[in-house]
């Protein structure tokens, strides 16, 4: 795996997997992992990224930690300083992508989905955003100060991040006069994993059609 070390804001290392476009000034895309950790699946989002023209990067925010158990996967997530990861790590993989003036999104799963309305919140080195089932608490982020171009895809099968907070993320932001691009599919929680039983192949399709038109009219 083509591992690399990118410098958060505040001089600490962050590990990440990365894979560069084949132009040199490619703009760039963070991707943000699900609460399994950096896995095969998350650097499969990468490479894709990659081979569609975009230079990507997926921070390690467990820190080389994996699995493929629910209750353990909540738990490396509970124990994630999420503060930390947006105005550290995340901060710190945009400007990483962002050398030379590239413009560069950030999009996120689940977990990493929560991540990506925080970062396009709080790090101004993201020109746009797109999100995938999941939003964070207000205490970490309120969608109507984002003020980015931002997309989202939700599930309304979705018992985690349900359709009623779905919804309320998109009334929040368009009562303060934003116009997210927001999108819901007929799928469970988690339909564009691969790997899961939940994975919806025509969904998942449609979504990645989506951010990559997204992605060419932002980036």
């Amino acid at each position: 795996m083509p591992m690399i070390e990118f410098k958060r804001p505040d001089g600490a290392k962050t590990p990440a997997y990365f894979e560069a476009a084949a132009r040199a000034d490619a703009p760039g895309v963070v991707v943000i992992q699900e609460w399994w950790g950096l896995n095969p699946q998350i650097c499969a989002v990468v490479d894709r990224l990659a081979a569609a023209g975009y230079s990507a990067l997926a921070p390690d925010l467990y820190r080389g930690r994996l699995t493929t158990a629910a209750d353990e996967a909540n738990h490396l997530m509970q124990s994630l300083d999420f503060v930390d990861a947006t105005h550290q790590d995340l901060r710190g993989a945009g400007a990483h992508l962002a050398r030379n003036g590239r413009k560069v999104a950030v999009m996120g799963f689940c977990m990493g989905g929560a991540l990506t309305v925080a970062a396009a919140v709080h790090a101004p080195e993201f020109a746009a955003a797109s999100c995938f089932y999941g939003v964070p608490p207000a205490e970490l982020a309120r969608p109507a100060d984002i003020r980015i171009p931002f997309q989202a895809h939700f599930a309304l099968q979705d018992d985690w991040c349900t359709p009623t907070v779905a919804r309320g993320l998109e009334a929040e932001m368009r009562a303060a006069g934003r116009s997210p691009e927001i999108h819901y599919y007929e799928a469970a929680h988690g339909f564009f994993n691969a790997t899961r039983p939940v994975y919806d192949a025509a969904c998942a399709e449609q979504a990645w059609t989506r951010l990559l038109d997204f992605l060419g009219r932002h980036l």
